[in-house]
């Protein structure tokens, strides 16, 4: 195998898209910080990102396969800088909403001293733009809105150490799944979440099905049936706030 394959996503098990595996989501996250070019996830050696607004990742924008397949439906090729990093204050919740693309996405959520390995990417204007969209950011309605985060009440931590004065992340407008305590749940993999959720609800059995597989299915047909599940989390009382809704400047 040549350098330039062993650089290549598909080599590195990073090609494959949630959007197109829903069952996958979040989709596979690199081993370690490195720069998305293309279809090739090449080494790092420079944390120099002038012009570039850092974001921090809990779900699928994580995976170089989604994101690479993001700015191509763009028509954006730049390359993305995908930094490894160490966050304390926040961790990974549950979307309280069904995505039309088949899945319940991860979700930040509020938690002090809580430390997570996640990955900040460093984006251009147009690819900020491009994630906004993605995200329903400039839809007055839709799901996540752009935070920033700062310390002291979230740490971001390099690799070495170093700390970032601050990074946006995107909030879920419409709060998160919580656990049997009343507190935000936790992200436990696609499969895993999907099945608790049919198990506990006889009216989500009912419009997506009693398996994963169903689920998937049958939201990505159909957008109102989305719409509908997410108003079941809603009216069954599933759902809490995040925490980080203060953070969002525009709600």
């Amino acid at each position: 195998m040549d350098a330039e394959a062993d650089h290549s996503l598909e080599a590195l098990g990073l090609a494959v898209a949630p959007r197109d595996h829903p069952l996958l989501y979040p989709g596979a996250w690199p081993a370690r910080s490195g720069l998305l070019e293309g279809d090739r996830f090449l080494p790092l050696d420079l944390l120099v990102h002038e012009d570039r607004v850092p974001v921090v990742a809990v779900g699928s924008n994580a995976c170089p396969g989604q994101l690479r397949r993001k700015m191509d439906e763009s028509g954006i090729a730049s390359p993305i800088p995908m930094v490894r990093v160490r966050v304390t204050g926040i961790d990974v919740g549950v979307s309280a909403h069904v995505s039309r693309l088949g899945y319940v996405s991860a979700s930040p959520v509020e938690a002090p001293g809580a430390a997570r390995e996640l990955f900040v990417t460093w984006l251009d204007a147009a690819q900020l733009a491009v994630i906004d969209a993605s995200e329903g950011v400039p839809l007055r309605y839709g799901n996540f809105r752009r935070a920033w985060l700062q310390e002291p009440e979230v740490r971001i931590e390099l690799e070495d150490g170093t700390p970032l004065p601050g990074a946006y992340i995107y909030v879920n407008r419409r709060g998160v799944l919580r656990n049997g305590s009343g507190a935000p749940r936790g992200h436990p993999g696609q499969r895993a979440l999907i099945t608790e959720l049919l198990v506990g609800s006889a009216r989500l059995r009912e419009l997506f099905g009693v398996t994963p597989e169903e689920f998937c299915t049958r939201a990505r047909a159909d957008a109102e049936l989305c719409e509908r599940g997410t108003r079941v989390f809603a009216e069954e009382k599933l759902v809490t706030v995040s925490g980080l809704e203060r953070y969002v400047a525009d709600r």
